[in-house]
C-alpha cells in the first residue's frame, strides 16, 4: 500500500518507486496510479472507481516524487503549472564522466515507439522531434562519477537519460543510454524535489525526498552532506 507524503481532498504527493509504472501500458503490470486510486477507493469506501488525473509522469527505471489529482480541476489546473513551468521538478543523479560545474542542455528529441528509444537529432529536423530543456549543475566528483541536480524546464520521454548520454555523462546504471551496469541494477537517477502552488489554496507546496542510499553503494559520495548543499528554488 502507498505511504502518501501529501494528500487533501484535491492532491496526492507520492514517492514512485524504482520499477513501478507510473500509468498502465501494454504490459499490463499495476501502476502507481492504479494504486493510488485503489488507496483513495478503500481509505474513503468509495463506490466505482476512484479519480486520480495523471500531471506528470516519470520513467520506469526512475523513483521519487510525483503529484496527482483528485479531481478534474486539480488536473486541469496543475497540467497548467506543468505547461508554464510553475510545477518545478529537480532530480539528483549519478553520472559517468566529469559533469560540468553548470549548464542547459537544449536539444530536439525523436523517440522511435517500436523501440522504445529517444534520440537527439538535428535542429534542422526539429519539426520532427519535441523540444527539451534542462538544467544542471555538477555538485562534487569521486573515481570517474559525478552528482547531479538537474532541473527540468520541459519533460519529454527518457530526457535526462539521453540529453546526460548526448553530452558523454551517462547516467549510471543506464545501458539503455550508454551506461555501465550497475551492482545492483539500480538506475541512478531519482525525482529528489517537488514544488507547485496548490490549485485551490493556492499555497506554494514544496516537498524534498533524498533518494534511498542503496542507489548510491558503488560512490564515495556523503549523500546526506551533499543533499544539504542542493537547496533548490520554491
Amino acid at each position: 500500500m502507498i505511504k502518501p507524503v501529501y494528500e487533501d481532498n484535491h492532491l496526492l504527493v507520492v514517492v514512485k518507486p524504482q520499477g513501478k509504472l507510473t500509468q498502465s501500458d501494454e504490459t499490463g503490470d499495476l501502476s502507481l496510479q492504479d494504486e493510488c486510486k485503489q488507496y483513495i477507493k478503500e481509505k474513503y469506501n468509495k463506490p466505482g472507481e476512484a479519480f486520480i488525473g495523471l500531471v506528470h509522469r516519470m520513467d520506469r527505471p526512475v523513483g521519487g516524487l510525483l503529484v496527482f489529482a483528485r479531481t478534474s480541476k486539480a488536473a486541469s489546473r496543475l497540467s497548467e503549472q506543468v505547461r508554464t513551468h510553475e510545477l518545478c521538478r529537480e532530480y539528483v543523479c549519478v553520472c559517468q564522466g566529469d559533469a560540468p560545474d553548470r549548464f542547459t542542455l537544449h536539444d530536439w528529441l525523436q523517440k522511435d515507439e517500436a523501440a522504445n528509444k529517444v534520440k537527439v537529432i538535428p535542429s534542422y529536423l526539429k519539426l520532427q522531434g519535441k523540444e527539451a530543456i534542462l538544467h544542471g549543475r555538477g555538485v562534487a566528483r569521486r573515481s570517474g562519477h559525478s552528482l547531479v541536480c538537474i532541473r527540468l524546464e520541459t519533460g519529454r520521454a527518457h530526457q535526462i537519460r539521453v540529453q546526460m548520454n548526448a553530452i558523454g555523462t551517462p547516467v549510471y546504471g543506464d545501458m539503455r543510454y550508454g551506461g555501465e551496469k550497475a551492482k545492483k541494477g539500480f538506475l541512478a537517477l531519482w525525482a529528489h524535489y517537488l514544488a507547485f502552488t496548490h490549485p485551490v489554496t493556492k499555497e506554494r507546496l514544496v516537498f524534498d525526498v533524498q533518494p534511498p542510499k542503496d542507489l548510491f553503494p558503488w560512490t564515495e559520495f556523503d549523500l546526506d552532506a551533499l543533499m544539504r548543499i542542493v537547496k533548490p528554488r520554491a
